[in-house]
C-alpha cells in the first residue's frame, strides 16, 4: 500500500510517445515538470525535411499543498482532485521515503463552479520538523513542503522588504538589496504636466509598476494598510528586516512608511494644500528606465483627501518616535483637508469619512466629528460598511479612538464588523479550497477579506478566523487549482511557470495586504 514510484524512473519514453506514469515528484524539480529531450529520437516528417517538434505537456499534481509549508502546531490541510479518489492518503518523509502518517479524505464532492471533484485531507498530527510530501493511490503525489516553526519568517521579511527594493530616488546597496542593487534613480527635478516650465522636487517614494511610476492614491492606500497592520499586530514587526534604517529602535515597517511619507509631503502643493496625483516617467525620448525624465500630474482631489487620511494616521502613530515630524505630517493633513473641502462637500466621496475618522482620532476636532456623524446618520450606512473600503476603514478607526465617541454607535459598528466577518467565514467554509474565492483574478478580493478577518480577530479573538487566514496563505502558496505558488519563486511550481501570471510581491497593493495577513500569524 505504501509503495510509491518517485523520480525520473517514472518517465518512460517509447518512440515518440511520452507517458508520465505514477505521480508528481515531491522534491527538487518535479518529474512531472521535467523537460525530456526526445528531439534526437523523432522521425523526419515525410516530405518536409524537418524534425517534428513535440512539446512535453507540463503535468501538475492532483494533491495540492502549501509548497512553503506549515508550522508544527498549526492545522495542516491539503486538497485532493479527482473523480475517483481513495479513502486514505499518506504523508511521507521526503528524506527517508518512509510513511509517517495515514489520514482519511473528507468532504468529497463535486465543485460545479470549477467543474472538478475534490476532497480535503487533514494531517495536523504531523508535527516533527522536516520535509514531507503526500501520496494517495490513484492520483499520486503532492509537491514537497516543510514543517518548521519559522515557515513564515523568510516570506514575511521578503514581502516587507519588497518596498525597500522599490524605493525611488536613492541608491540601493548590495548589502541590503542583493542583486537588486542600483544607483540612485530619478533624481533630477520633475516638471509639472500642466506647466512643463515649472520644476519640482519629487524624489523618493515607491515605484508602483514596471515603468517606475509613483502614484499618490495607491501609495496612501498601501501606507494605511501597513499602519493598520502595525497598530493591530505590532509584535510581528521587527527592527531587523535588513534595510538601512534597521537598528534605529523604530520598527522597520514604520521606517518604510516614513520613506513614502517624505515623498508624499513633496507631492503637496505649498500654495493650495492640494496633492498631485502621480509622478510619471516619460519614456518618449528613449534612454534608460532609471534616468527617464519625470512629470507630475495635476492636483487630484482623490489624492488630496487620501493624503489627509494617511498623514493623519501616520502622525498619530509616529508621535512617540519623532513628535516634530509627526506634527509636520498632521499640519499637512489638515491643509489637505481644507483644500478638499474648498472644492467638495462631505458626501461627494466616502474618502472624506475615512479622513475625518483619522483626523478626529488625532485631534478631537469637532469639524471632523461632524462629518463622521453626517455619514453615521445616512440610511445606506450599513450597506456602505459592507461594500465601501473607506467606510470600513473609517469605522475601524472610530472604534479604536480614545476621543469621545457614541457608545451606541460603537456597538452598532461592532455588530456590522462581526456580521461581515461571519459572512466571510461562511463563504470560506463552503469552498472546496477553504477560501472565499478561487480565481487568480479574485486574489485582491481574497486579501481584502482576510484583512477584515484580521481586524475582527484582533478585536475579538476567534481561532476559526485564524485558521481561515492560514488556509488563505496555503491557497496562495500552492493549495489552489493551478498548484501554483503565487508568492515566492523558490518552490517547485510558482507563478514563473506561466508568463501570464505575476507574483503577489510584484504587485505593491497585493503585497501590502499579504504583509497584513501574515502579520496576524506571526503574533
Amino acid at each position: 500500500m505504501f509503495s510509491v514510484m518517485r523520480g525520473k524512473n517514472r518517465i518512460i519514453v517509447m518512440g515518440i510517445v511520452l507517458s508520465v506514469l505514477g505521480s508528481v515528484a515531491g522534491c527538487g524539480a518535479s518529474s512531472a515538470e521535467k523537460q525530456v529531450d526526445i528531439q534526437e529520437n523523432l522521425p523526419f516528417i515525410q516530405g518536409s525535411g524537418e524534425v517534428a517538434d513535440y512539446e512535453v505537456p507540463v503535468q501538475i499534481p492532483n494533491i495540492l499543498v502549501d509548497q512553503n509549508g506549515f508550522r508544527p502546531e498549526d492545522e495542516k490541510v491539503a486538497v485532493f482532485k479527482g473523480k475517483d479518489l481513495p479513502e486514505s492518503f499518506y504523508v511521507y518523509d521526503d528524506n527517508t521515503g518512509k510513511p509517517v502518517y495515514e489520514g482519511k479524505l473528507v468532504k468529497a464532492g463535486y465543485d460545479a463552479a470549477l467543474s472538478e471533484y475534490t476532497a480535503i485531507g487533514y494531517f495536523t498530527d504531523v508535527k516533527n520538523e522536516g520535509r514531507y510530501y503526500l501520496y494517495a493511490d490513484i492520483i499520486g503525489e503532492s509537491y514537497s513542503f516543510k514543517v518548521s516553526g519559522d515557515v513564515f519568517e523568510d516570506v514575511f521579511t521578503s514581502a516587507c522588504k519588497k518596498f525597500y527594493i522599490n524605493r525611488c530616488g536613492t541608491s540601493l546597496s548590495e548589502e541590503y538589496a542583493g542583486e537588486n542593487a542600483h544607483s540612485a534613480c530619478h533624481t533630477a527635478l520633475a516638471h509639472l504636466q500642466e506647466n512643463m516650465q515649472t520644476e519640482i522636487d519629487v524624489t523618493g517614494g515607491w515605484h508602483m509598476n514596471e515603468m517606475a511610476d509613483r502614484d499618490t492614491v495607491l501609495g496612501c492606500m498601501i501606507a494605511e494598510n501597513f499602519l493598520l497592520a502595525y497598530e493591530m499586530n505590532g509584535d510581528a514587526f521587527s527592527d531587523t528586516t535588513g534595510i538601512p534604517e534597521s537598528g534605529n529602535n523604530i520598527p522597520d515597517i514604520l521606517d518604510e512608511v516614513k520613506y513614502e511619507a517624505d515623498w508624499l509631503l513633496k507631492m503637496q502643493d505649498s500654495k493650495t494644500g492640494g496633492v498631485y496625483g502621480a509622478a510619471v516617467t516619460d519614456s518618449s525620448k528613449g534612454g534608460e528606465l532609471f534616468t527617464y525624465p519625470v512629470y507630475v500630474t495635476s492636483i487630484s482631489m482623490d489624492a488630496t483627501i487620501g493624503f489627509a487620511s494617511t498623514m493623519a494616521r501616520f502622525s498619530y502613530i509616529y508621535q512617540q518616535y519623532d513628535p516634530e515630524y509627526a506634527t509636520t505630517c498632521l499640519k499637512a493633513a489638515d491643509r489637505a483637508w481644507t483644500c478638499y473641502f474648498n472644492n467638495h462637500k462631505s458626501d461627494d466621496s466616502t474618502a472624506a469619512f475615512k479622513a475625518a475618522a483619522q483626523l478626529y482620532r488625532a485631534t478631537g476636532g469637532k469639524n471632523y466629528e461632524d462629518v463622521l456623524n453626517l455619514y453615521f446618520t445616512r440610511n445606506d450606512f450599513d450597506e456602505l460598511f459592507f461594500d465601501d473600503e473607506d467606510i470600513f476603514l473609517g469605522s475601524v478607526t472610530y472604534l479604536s479612538t480614545s476621543q469621545n465617541v457614541d457608545v451606541d454607535r460603537c456597538s452598532a459598528l461592532m455588530k456590522l464588523l462581526m456580521k461581515k466577518a461571519e459572512n466571510i467565514a461562511a463563504e470560506a467554509s463552503q469552498s472546496s479550497y477553504l477560501v472565499t474565492k478561487t480565481g487568480e483574478e479574485d486574489l485582491l478580493k481574497m486579501l481584502y477579506d482576510m484583512r477584515c478577518l484580521s481586524v475582527t480577530d484582533h478585536i475579538i479573538y476567534n481561532h476559526e478566523y485564524t485558521t481561515i487566514i492560514e488556509n488563505h496563505v496555503h491557497y496562495l502558496m500552492g493549495m489552489n487549482p493551478d498548484a501554483m505558488n503565487f508568492v515566492t519563486e523558490e518552490t517547485e511550481r510558482t507563478f514563473l511557470a506561466n508568463e501570464a501570471k505575476s507574483g503577489i510581491m510584484n504587485d505593491p497593493q497585493k503585497d501590502a495586504l499579504f504583509v497584513f495577513m501574515l502579520s496576524v500569524l506571526r503574533q
